[in-house]
């Protein structure tokens, strides 16, 4: 099979930008160590190309042209779009995989409408990813968006079935290819209540993950969800599209709600490949 690893982690800009306000010091630490984890598991699978299914913030896409998907395409990429002094990541070049990114789409078109962008600029939704498991910018990256900010938000059935899609589409070529999901899951991110977790929603949410459970997954509801994780939790998408791509059960590395200044339950996960139906 050419999808050689699967995971999600968190993907908040207070990972990154409000690292040197942490009390709970020690907590912060193990979740970086275990992002090196993460990066050395992506390292050990040969990868020769990094997948990231990000939610992007109205940094690219805005309500005048709102893609539920979109894969990109290009030769390279810029980011942060941010301030890189608020978000303390340099700006930098990021090197693309154009030939490898238009094959998989014209394989997810099969069954999947995507759209396709050969001009992307990085958010912190891809950039604090990348900041953990490619410090040294030397992996090709292919950015996925999935809209989870302006309604009407893709179902999560179509997640799940993009998912399948994509998992096709990188068992069709011969790279050896890495995808993570990257968003939040309870958060209320530039809101009054930025800071809350919902740590009780998070845990069921990711028993559901980790058991690769596609009927409990797709049992969310949109209102509950806000009403329950924030405009924030809608970001579960992208994790229920690494499932659906990767197939096997999962095994949560990390979750903790005791950093509330990242404004989001930090997690860390992977999960084993079954073969694709």
């Amino acid at each position: 099979m050419s999808l050689v690893y699967a995971g999600v982690l968190s993907h908040a800009p207070g990972i990154t930008g409000r690292a040197d306000l942490v009390k709970n010091t020690a907590k912060r630490d193990e979740f970086y160590a275990k992002l090196d984890i993460q990066r050395q598991e992506i390292e050990a699978s040969g990868a020769e190309a990094l997948i990231v299914i990000a939610a992007e913030h109205f940094a690219n896409f805005f309500m005048s042209n709102m893609p539920a998907y979109c894969i990109g395409i290009g030769s390279e990429y810029e980011g942060p779009i941010e301030d890189p002094e608020w978000l303390r990541i340099p700006k930098t070049k990021v090197p693309g995989a154009a030939d490898l990114g238009t094959r998989l789409t014209r394989e997810v078109m099969k069954t999947v409408d995507v759209a396709y962008a050969e001009e992307w600029k990085f958010d912190h939704g891809i950039m604090v990813p990348l900041h953990f498991l490619t410090p040294k910018y030397d992996l090709p990256i292919i950015p996925v968006n999935i809209n989870c900010q302006g309604p009407p938000l893709t179902p999560l059935h179509r997640a799940w079935a993009f998912g399948e899609a994509l998992r096709r589409a990188c068992d069709s070529v011969p790279e050896k290819i890495a995808v993570v999901g990257t968003g939040g899951i309870s958060h209320w991110p530039a809101t009054p209540d930025s800071g809350k977790i919902n740590e009780p929603w998070d845990r069921e949410f990711l028993d559901r993950l980790m058991r690769n459970d596609r009927e409990a997954l797709l049992g969310y509801d949109d209102m509950q969800t806000y009403r329950d994780a924030g405009q924030g939790g809608f970001e579960i998408r992208t994790f229920i599209a690494i499932a659906a791509a990767a197939g096997g059960q999962g095994e949560l590395q990390f979750y903790t709600a005791e950093l509330p200044i990242f404004a989001v339950g930090c997690t860390v996960a992977r999960f084993s490949l079954d073969k694709a139906a």
